[in-house]
């Protein structure tokens, strides 16, 4: 009967069922995932592209300098800002192996996106700059790693450069790590040296993923994208069961059902498959519309058949620093909301808020994990989402004990207390680390004691390379901190920080007035010892950026009722006595005085408007 059901053997379902697992085991045992740590500009996006080369994922056509750092201002400024996944296939022992890597960038700021990567691998290349040595990031990034119990790798990057110091930096690796010399491989991702030996230690020296691809499905989100036609894309990692197009899953955290549309592995372009196994790296397309349904860290289940308890080891990311990020023109308000959204799917760490300001008109209070993040952010919403904003000066978050005992968190000096209900007020205190060359050391310690850090230790790593730890509020670092300490250490010292609690401060709230109107968008809180001659530079360099009007203008910087300092903006004038060419002088004072109340008039109903270049300026302040 042509149609009909076709007759089995009793059992050979199951037998087939367990032949498919059996299958996948061996699957499992041939592949292998790992990301690449390393600090900014050590050359990891180069190695990158050798390995896509030598194993062929990429063909001669797609080839080009930092394939996987795909957006144009990681082009522009020579840096990874997001973590991109990627599958390659190679022949070892007679035997194809499925590599999976996570690339992942090495600017302190995006150390969530690094700890993301890290929680899906089972082990990581570590890139050190053969000309530079062991540099801060490094040290944090590799902790993170081993936290996470990851087979690493060391490696040697740029052992083709004349200036390269293999035995020093070896020596640097071995204390650090605590491996053999004969472990750590030499390689060079401009000529493409040692990378098919890099290739080998990965199958031979990384342990294959682990997990029962028959067991319910267990797999983590470590990244999302939004595409206008498909929605959203989810990047997993499954670490239990097997996951098939047309399955329903739900989203653990969020308790939402959807139906697996499409799924497959992320190779230079995605390429679906009928399903994805336990082990492997892929993604899902499920028609979902909204960012605020996908949490990066979520793990997804079947509806029938769910998993107990998610997947650990995903923290909520804590942002260190807040600005208000307005549009431009007040209509651009849900726009700016919808353009917010859609990056915040694809940077998790990054958090926003509504607010209004007298001074801006609606907005938002977006938090960030630092300088950086804050000017890529703003950087990403003008060229991805055509949207011009204006950006506030940016600040911490403050802890306000009331005279009540009552405890708030303050993100924006607008919503401090009165002066007479306020307890006191801690700051937060963040641990920092410098690497920097011996002969640097008296003026960074200058810098950091500036600054209000208090040194906590002095290690010798080599005989010119120092590693000092300050202990310090964060709230000096926000301003010219690492500029100011690239330049001391003529770009050499490296800098890490993480957070560590929250001290007692004296701070003051410090307002800046407009012909006696607040800038609310302007006010800071700060140290009280520095709110004197920070108000003065404020109020010099605003005297430069607002443009003159037709009456006079003070600029005024105070605590309280209290000015500190002032500056006039000066009027712009119309000679008005030039077609007075002779007779008497009561003719000029007439024309003097008309002038004198036109002005007076104009001051009254005369609004001041304050350019983006100050709020930017207040950033660059000498």
């Amino acid at each position: 009967m042509r149609g009909g059901p076709v007759s089995r053997p009793f059992g050979q379902g199951r037998r087939e069922s367990r032949q498919e697992a059996n299958e996948n085991l061996d699957t499992m045992k041939n592949i292998r995932n790992f990301c690449i740590i390393a600090h900014i500009d050590h050359g990891k996006s180069t190695l990158a592209d050798r390995l896509l080369e030598y194993t062929g994922t990429v063909s001669a056509r797609d080839l080009q300098a930092q394939v996987l750092d795909d957006m144009e201002l990681e082009r522009e400024r020579g840096i990874t800002i997001k973590s991109h996944a990627i599958q390659m296939r190679y022949r070892h022992g007679g035997q194809e192996y499925i590599l999976n890597l996570i690339d992942t960038p090495g600017h302190v700021d995006f150390s969530y996106e690094v700890s993301r990567s890290i929680a899906a691998c089972e082990g990581a290349i570590l890139v050190v700059d053969a000309t530079q040595g062991i540099q801060a990031q490094t040290i944090s990034n590799l902790y993170l790693a081993m936290e996470n119990d990851l087979a690493i790798l060391p490696v040697l990057n740029k052992m083709d450069l004349e200036n390269a110091m293999p035995e020093e930096v070896k020596d640097q690796i071995v204390d650090l790590v605590g491996c053999k010399r004969e472990e750590i491989l030499s390689a060079s991702g401009k000529t493409g040296q040692g990378v098919q030996e890099l290739l080998q230690a990965i199958v031979e020296r990384i342990p294959p993923p682990e997990g029962d691809p028959e067991g319910p499905l267990q797999a983590l989100i470590f990244d999302s994208v939004f595409n206008s036609f498909r929605g959203i894309i989810s990047y997993f990692r499954v670490f239990n069961g097997t996951l098939r197009k047309g399955d329903k899953v739900k989203f653990f955290h969020t308790g939402k059902e959807y139906e697996a549309e499409e799924v497959g592995v992320l190779g230079y372009k995605p390429i679906p498959q009928a399903q994805v196994e336990a082990g492997n790296v892929g993604y899902i397309i499920s028609g979902i519309k909204s960012s605020a349904e996908v949490k990066v860290g979520d793990t997804i289940t079947h509806v029938e058949n769910p998993c107990q308890k998610a997947i650990e080891g995903f923290e909520n990311v804590k942002p260190m620093v807040f600005a208000g990020v307005y549009p431009v023109t007040p209509d651009d308000y849900e726009d700016l909301r919808a353009s917010i959204e859609k990056l915040q799917l694809n940077d998790a760490s990054l958090t926003y808020e509504p607010e209004s300001s007298v001074a801006l008109g609606f907005g938002f209070r977006c938090g960030f994990l630092g300088l950086l993040h804050m000017e890529i952010v703003q950087e990403r919403l003008e060229r991805e989402f055509n949207m011009d904003v204006i950006t506030t000066v940016p600040n911490v978050s403050f802890k306000v004990t009331t005279t009540k005992g009552e405890e708030i968190e303050i993100h924006n000096p607008s919503g401090l207390p009165a002066p007479n209900y306020i307890s006191h007020i801690d700051e937060p205190y963040i641990r920092a680390q410098i690497i920097t060359k011996a002969e640097f050391v008296g003026p960074v310690m200058k810098l950091c004691i500036d600054k209000r850090g208090i040194l906590k230790n002095q290690i010798y790593i080599t005989t010119d390379r120092t590693e000092l730890t300050f202990e310090m509020p964060l709230s000096e670092i926000v301003f010219d901190f690492y500029d100011r300490l690239k330049s001391i250490s003529k770009g050499y010292a490296s800098f890490d920080y993480y957070p560590c609690g929250y001290q007692p401060s004296k701070l003051v709230k410090l307002e800046i007035l407009l012909n006696g109107d607040t800038v609310d968008a302007l006010s800071t809180l700060i140290y009280q010892d520095n709110a004197y001659p920070f108000g003065r530079r404020m109020c010099e360099k605003l005297k430069e950026l607002i443009p003159r009007q037709q009456f006079d203008i003070a600029v005024q910087a105070a605590i309280g009722s209290k000015v500190i300092a002032r500056e006039t903006i000066k009027a712009v004038r119309k000679d008005v006595t030039a077609k007075c060419y002779g007779g008497d002088i009561s003719r000029k004072r007439k024309l003097l005085e008309k002038q004198k109340e036109g002005k007076k008039r104009m001051r009254q109903v005369g609004n001041v408007q304050v350019p983006q270049s100050a709020f930017l300026a207040v950033l660059k302040l000498d």
